[in-house]
Parts: C-alpha cells; structure tokens; sequence
C-alpha cells in the first residue's frame, strides 16, 4: 500500500515519520485521459496553469487522500496536508539551463524556504504528516516541486534522523544490469564521481543530490531503497548489509 514509487519516508529520532511522496506516473494518465500531451525540458515537466491544477487535483485529492485512508486503514493517524496550503514549502520559479539560455518551463519551483512548524505541531500530536510537494511562489500561485528534492529539504530543515527513499529501484548499481553490483556504502565525497562516471544517472540523480544535501544538513544517514520488497524499512534498517544504498558523510 504505502511502499509505491516515489514515496519518501523520513524519521526522526523517537520513530516520528512525515511522509513525502510524488505522483508522476498518476499525472501522466490523468493528462493523457485529457488529451494533453506532456512536453519536458532536461527531463522537466512543462507546467502551464491548466497543467498545475491536475498536478494538485493528482498529488492532493487523489495520491494523498488514498495513501491518508491507507494509513488509518493499518491502525495509524495521517494527516494530508499540500505544503502550499499549509505554508511549508516557500518556492522561487525553476529555470531550466540549457545551451540556449534559461528556459521558463512554467509553474515548476525550487524551494526557497522550508516551516517546519505545521509538521512538528502534527508529529507532538501523535499524527503523521503526509505530504503533497506543491510549494507556493511569492505571487500565492502554486508550484510543482520535484518530490524527491522536496523531501531533502524537509529533511533537512527537521534534521531529521534518517531520510529513506522508498521507490521501485534497488539502490546504486555499478552495474545498471547486474544486481550483484550494488554498493552498499556510498559517500558524500564519491557521489560527483558516480553521477560524472554515469553510475547515478536519470531520475536517480535527484534522489542522490537530495540525499547529499540532507547529510550535509546533518541527517545521519540516507537511504535508497526498493519498496516493492515487503518489509524493506526493517531488512535495510536491522540487518547488517542491508537491502539497498545508505549515503553517508
């Protein structure tokens, strides 16, 4: 149930864990179902306004809704909250570098600023935040913000104990084609190697940085690993190897 592509789970000490997810496969059929063909730029989402709001009606009313109803149907207290409406996720406008110059591409936005107050009022109360990455620009208008660098930087700005991203891949492979090349260890200092070196590449690439910048900012350790393998939280966390990729300073 909550153990799909793109769901980041983070914990702070005492097991209190805010949930970050995405929902681009979800956007994609909605789209499609609407006859609106996506246009990315350097792997971006083009996002006009009429883009925006099935990207909000998506990750808010449909993803985040469903995974609140998962949580409680398993015993626990989930709160859904969009970072824009509950005032966490502070943005500035994205611009897409290219040969050309920089490109507009529409509502996408980096996080500028990060409230961590809404969500250490819902985690006191016993309640787990689960969290839509739509931030708000200074003009109020919505933005769609990357999930994986989303959940990064509330990672860090809770400096939080461990980041953990659940999602349909292994981990790092040195070897894109054979599991047995999975490294387990990775540093802070090697990870611009692997990216230059083509190891981390596409969409994992955000996942790394987003890891990166969270042990910088003091998590202790950060994790990639795959959530469609059942208990994978306790099999990378309790066991020696573990199952995937803990980046680490």
């Amino acid at each position: 149930m909550l153990f799909r592509s793109d769901i980041v789970f983070m914990a702070s000490v005492g097991i209190c864990p805010v949930i970050v997810h995405g929902g681009g496969p979800a956007i994609n059929r909605r789209l499609q179902e609407q006859g609106v063909e996506t246009q990315r730029i350097n792997g971006l989402r083009v996002t006009d306004s009429e883009t925006m709001k099935v990207v909000e009606d998506v990750l808010f009313g449909e993803i985040n809704a469903e995974m609140v109803r998962d949580i409680e149907g398993l015993g626990g207290r989930a709160i859904g909250i969009s970072a824009k409406d509950a005032g966490i996720l502070h943005v500035r406008k994205h611009l897409v570098k290219t040969a050309d110059g920089d490109v507009d591409i529409g509502f996408v936005g980096d996080v500028e600023r990060v409230d961590t107050a809404p969500l250490l009022d819902l985690v006191r109360e016993g309640a787990i935040p689960v969290i839509a990455p739509i931030g708000c620009g200074p003009d109020g208008q919505s933005y769609n913000v990357n999930a994986d660098t989303a959940a990064g930087e509330v990672a860090a700005a809770l400096h939080a104990e461990k980041l953990v991203f659940l999602t349909d891949v292994t981990g790092i492979l040195r070897n894109a084609n054979d599991p047995t090349t999975l490294l387990s260890t990775v540093r802070v200092g090697d990870v611009e190697t692997l990216i230059g070196d083509g190891v981390v590449s596409g969409g994992m690439i955000p996942k790394i940085e987003a890891c990166v910048k969270a042990v910088k900012s003091g998590v202790r350790k950060t994790h990639v690993i795959d959530g469609r393998i059942p208990h994978s939280m306790l099999l990378e966390i309790f066991t020696r190897e573990g199952i995937g990729t803990e980046i680490v300073q």
